[in-house]
């Protein structure tokens, strides 16, 4: 079993890693981050690139064997449809059943996903709550883990950063130091 956490990490923070080594745990299985390429639910709020938040994602990872990054999505069409980069990855990896894990603010939109109804037939789907959200109850969701709530927030980050203000144990020194040397947010 493959875990695909996806999403815009923009950028990725420490709560975006401790919700995927816990869920890593929980489930017995590898993690990869798949960056999204071009959200539909977020397009006007990217900031950084789909390559540098890719990149960000790589250093992030790096040295934790449980965690990887899946780059599949910078490689499909946008706008980053769940259910395409489902399919590319069954093409790809036939055989491969994987689980998709969502936090329980994105699950609350799960209806309106493109083709939603064909999630299921591709990947398990597995949500876990964070802070100030309630896990909605919904055919498509398989199984709610319990992961640490950390109230870390990319767009949090991002105000910091733009402000001077400093980000560090809110995100790997390693993205930190990226960010600093690519100028990102300010």
């Amino acid at each position: 079993m493959e875990v695909l956490f996806g999403g815009s990490f923009d950028p990725v923070h420490l709560g975006h890693l401790v919700v995927a080594e816990a869920a890593g745990e929980a489930l017995g299985a590898h993690v990869r981050f798949v960056p999204a390429r071009e959200q539909p639910f977020k397009r006007a709020a990217l900031v950084a690139t789909a390559e540098q938040r890719a990149a960000m994602l790589e250093l992030a990872v790096a040295g934790n064997p449980r965690l990887a990054v899946e780059r599949i999505e910078l490689t499909l069409p946008p706008p980053s449809y769940t259910v395409r980069t489902l399919r590319a990855l069954a093409q790809r990896e036939p055989g491969n059943r994987f689980t998709l894990l969502l936090g329980a603010d994105a699950a609350q939109d799960l209806p309106a996903w493109h083709e939603a109804a064909a999630l299921p037939g591709l990947a398990d789907i597995v949500v876990f709550a964070r802070p100030g959200t309630s896990v909605p109850r919904h055919s498509l969701i398989g199984r709610v883990i319990e992961v640490p709530a950390l109230d870390i927030s990319a767009t949090a980050i991002r105000e910091h950063v733009k402000r001077g203000r400093s980000i560090r144990y809110l995100v790997p020194d390693a993205v930190r130091e990226y960010l600093a040397a690519h100028g990102l947010y300010h």
